[in-house]
């Protein structure tokens, strides 16, 4: 019997001889974006995060004897409130929505039970669109946005939501030849809404970034670490493989009690 690939849980590691007789329980679909990071870090970066941690967590179920495949990240995601920023590169919801039902479809045709997509972009929302779709197929659809999975208190000090200590502690750790040097970074100083609903949270609109922040930051980098990033992608994907082993191990019609 020939070798496996080094890692068979990865689509775009694979070829038809490897995959023409396997069978997958579930997918995992990785959604970035393409957006300016603050000085430092690439405009890759959602993608490059998003992509290691489906890896590591892929990884760590099929460790187990789940069978998970990773296809390829979608590297484009909701970005309305940045298109005046050079190169910040957008998907409408609608867009989004009618990518995920082509390849929900395809997935369903071939025999794969349960997709999960993996989210690594505060814009992108795929809860009403798995309304929408689900049921239209007859795979299981659910979502997860890594960067809430586990109490980031626990890791990092300050909890800005872009291109701050968490973004680049992860990417210090999955991505380094990536990350500029924090001396060349902004402080990430962000701007609140005025209006007291808005800015307490119970009413909601979308940011304006250009408005929010001068270097396209939100949260200060300046306290991150490799060691950090390590720490906190291990403990992410290590509970993220856990969902996909026990997701594989479910009956799809029996997920109650």
């Amino acid at each position: 019997m020939p070798p496996l690939p080094p890692r068979p849980y990865i689509l775009n590691e694979l070829t038809w001889k490897a995959v023409r007789d396997a069978r997958y329980d579930v997918a995992v679909l990785p959604w970035g974006a393409t957006e300016a990071h603050n000085l430092h870090l690439p405009y890759s970066t959602d993608n490059v995060e998003t992509e290691r941690i489906a890896a590591l967590a892929a990884r760590h179920a099929s460790e187990r004897g789940a069978r998970v495949v990773v296809l390829p990240v979608v590297p484009f995601g909701v970005n309305t409130g940045q298109l005046d920023i050079p190169l910040c590169l957008n998907l409408n919801p609608s867009t989004q929505a009618l990518v995920l039902r082509d390849l929900a479809t395809a997935l369903a045709g071939q025999g794969v039970a349960k997709l999960v997509i993996l989210n690594g972009h505060g814009g992108n929302d795929f809860r009403q669109m798995i309304r929408e779709l689900q049921p239209a197929v007859s795979l299981f659809l659910c979502t997860v946005n890594w960067y809430q999975v586990v109490d980031q208190k626990q890791f990092f000090s300050d909890l800005g939501d872009h291109a701050g200590e968490l973004e680049t502690s992860v990417m210090l750790h999955v991505a380094p030849e990536l990350v500029r040097p924090l001396s060349e970074a902004g402080p990430g100083r962000a701007r609140r809404f005025t209006i007291a609903a808005l800015k307490q949270g119970w009413a909601w609109a979308p940011r304006r970034w250009r408005q929010v922040t001068d270097d396209t930051g939100v949260g200060n980098p300046a306290a991150a670490t490799a060691e950090k990033g390590r720490k906190y992608v291990e403990a992410v994907s290590e509970k993220i493989g856990s969902f996909l082993v026990e997701l594989a191990q479910a009956d799809a019609a029996a997920l109650y009690e």
